[in-house]
């Protein structure tokens, strides 16, 4: 069980009250955009300056593979930075069920009748919601545990 009066989520940050249930899943970023955008900037120069060195010394073919270098650690930055904001975040309020699932730069709303949506676990790996009209994959952002709890928390949820 995730969350009892007495014993909050493990991993999960509920937020339950009055109001209704609130869940926000986000992506583990052990660094912000920003300080890879440092790191990023630091090898870049590192790099640069050791293959320019390289060049002055005579090894002038070591300059072109440190150029390429630095364009494939800016691509792995942009691809990195395009997904740390990602999240799914679930409310349950006045038995309407919300999911707002944040991908890159676009943002996608679900809105569906609490009651009636079902949630299953597909081969223990994957949750996914089920309303009249979609189906929508959840949970993205757990490890296989959390998921499986998260799941039955999830469908706890919705029966209330």
């Amino acid at each position: 069980m995730l969350s009892t009066p007495a014993e909050p989520a493990r991993n999960l940050p509920f937020r339950d009250g009055n109001a209704g249930f609130s869940l926000t899943l986000k992506r583990n970023c052990s660094i912000s955009p920003a300080g890879l955008a440092g790191v990023y900037v630091a090898l870049a120069v590192a790099v640069v300056g050791i293959g320019g060195a390289f060049a002055l010394a005579g090894a002038w073919l070591v300059l072109p593979f440190a150029g390429l270098e630095v364009l494939l650690l800016a691509a792995a930055y942009l691809a990195y930075a395009r997904h740390a904001a990602d999240y799914e975040r679930i409310v349950v309020e006045s038995g309407r069920l919300t999911v707002e699932v944040a991908e890159a730069q676009r943002v996608a709303r679900y809105e569906m009748e609490a009651r009636r949506a079902k949630v299953y676990l597909e081969a223990g790996k994957r949750v996914m919601l089920r309303g009249a009209d979609e189906e929508l994959e959840l949970g993205r952002h757990l490890d296989e545990q959390a998921r499986v709890e998260f799941a039955a928390e999830l469908q706890r949820r919705l029966r209330f």
